[in-house]
């Protein structure tokens, strides 16, 4: 999977942003890598490579990240006015202020960057499907908005990789989390596909649920969401492939 532009093994949002909005997402090849192995951020940073990789990030964005400790829910952070030393636990993380990065780790959940027109404020999501049931990018909207003092029509949004619909099985749980009635055929966004012993199982389009939600809460113009993070293992870390394995960091900010 190639980039959308910029350097190699960097992803970029295809947008119309401002100017002053910088954003990216690493991949596997987000060259230089410290250790010559995969880039790789790590889950909190405290390995020499990874904190390296972080350090490595920060130069190719131009800002500070402040980095998250994710835990799946729907909790937003403006981590321009966070005090700090410690990582917020939040899933979502909005900045007005120049060099003063939102970012966010993923491994198959679906990373969203979001800006304004005007490029006063800009917003870094994670949404699993927990998070994304539980109203992360509706709350992060939001935030965004009162932090940009603006409306969410004003709002762009790029929707990073994550596990794609082919690949992405759920169960029930899954569904009635989205108010959806596994009972029911023909459900928007979620394909029909049991196990050979008759267990009853969908496939999930996580990219359209949130196409769904940021529609909902008013933003029109949302790009990106085409690359599955299961399929190409050459670009992408994936945990439904792998297991434990590494992150990939999509982050934001204003830059004078």
């Amino acid at each position: 999977m190639q980039p959308e532009a910029g350097v190699p093994g960097w992803l970029r949002p295809g947008w119309t942003a401002p100017a002053r909005v910088r954003a990216l997402m690493s991949t596997r090849r987000a060259w230089p890598s410290a250790s010559g192995a995969d880039f790789d951020p790590g889950r909190d940073g405290s390995q020499p490579a990874a904190a390296a990789n972080r350090a490595q990030l920060a130069i190719e964005l131009g800002a500070r990240p402040v980095w998250l400790r994710q835990v799946h829910g729907a909790e937003v952070v403006r981590i321009d006015r966070w005090p700090g030393p410690e990582a917020p636990v939040a899933d979502a993380a909005v900045s007005a202020a120049p060099g003063v990065a939102c970012v966010v780790l993923a491994a198959d959940c679906l990373p969203v960057l979001l800006c304004d027109d005007q490029g006063r404020a800009v917003a870094a999501a994670h949404a699993g499907w927990r998070g994304l049931a539980a109203g992360v990018l509706e709350h992060c909207v939001a935030s965004l908005c009162a932090a940009a003092g603006c409306e969410p029509q004003a709002l762009q949004a790029w929707l990073g990789p994550c596990i794609g619909p082919r690949r992405f099985e759920v169960g029930a749980d899954v569904l009635q989390a989205f108010g959806a009635d596994p009972g029911q055929p023909g459900l928007p966004h979620f394909v029909r596909r049991d196990r050979p012993d008759g267990e009853r199982r969908w496939l999930a389009d996580l990219p359209a649920l949130a196409r769904q939600r940021l529609l909902q809460a008013g933003v029109g113009r949302i790009s990106g969401g085409g690359w599955c993070t299961v399929e190409d293992a050459s670009a992408f870390f994936s945990f439904r492939r792998d297991g434990a394995v590494g992150r990939m960091a999509a982050a934001i900010a204003l830059v004078d």
